[in-house]
């Protein structure tokens, strides 16, 4: 076996780790495995007041909130996943696997102390980056023609300054819908306390 044929077949392997892990992070997450669930705290969690809460805590019962963002996360988990599998679809799974692996890491390092998660995530990030770079003269390729433009020549100064004008009418309009819709809707009625 060459050179070339050990580093498809080790890419595959990577792939394929990464398939199984997202795919058990990723069901877990739809089956209620992880986060605490809404209306499902353990005793100790929902007897703790939020000042005594620890980090964890507070981050998996923030996280366990919304079943749509779980259902958010673990579905574009599992997508990013089954996209590694062929090689046509392998750099869109990266495309949305990493953002969600990045966020992951971040989420870990500030709010948990759980400290074989974050291993796991920073392992797959790893994995998604050295595909990413076996694949390195193709994602260079795409980048070279997301980023080939000609380029216009500039406006003249007039027209600079009537687009600048109309750019700040568009953001005063934006605003005033925004806030119209905001007041029609009726403000967050929660209060918050100073």
């Amino acid at each position: 076996m060459n050179k070339s044929n050990y580093k498809v077949n080790f890419e595959i392997v990577l792939r394929q780790c990464v398939f199984i892990i997202l795919n058990i992070y990723g069901l877990s997450k739809l089956l209620g495995g992880q986060f605490y669930i809404k209306g499902k705290l353990p005793t100790e969690v929902a007897n703790t007041t939020l000042g005594e809460a620890s980090g964890f805590s507070l981050a998996w019962t923030f996280m366990g909130h919304s079943y749509a963002y779980i259902l958010f996360v673990g579905v574009f988990q599992l997508l990013g996943a089954w996209f590694l599998l062929w090689n046509k679809t392998k750099l869109i799974g990266i495309l949305i696997l990493l953002p969600i692996m990045v966020n992951i890491i971040v989420f870990d390092i500030i709010f948990l102390d759980v400290y074989p998660a974050l291993v796991n995530a920073i392992i797959v990030l790893l994995m998604l980056l050295l595909i990413l770079y076996f694949n390195r003269e193709m994602v260079i390729d795409i980048v070279n023609k997301l980023t080939n433009f000609q380029s216009k020549p500039s406006l003249p100064i007039k027209k600079r300054l009537i687009t600048f004008g109309i750019t700040i009418l568009f953001i005063v309009l934006i605003f005033s819908f925004d806030s119209f819709i905001e007041y029609w809707l009726g403000a967050s009625t929660e209060k918050i306390i100073e």
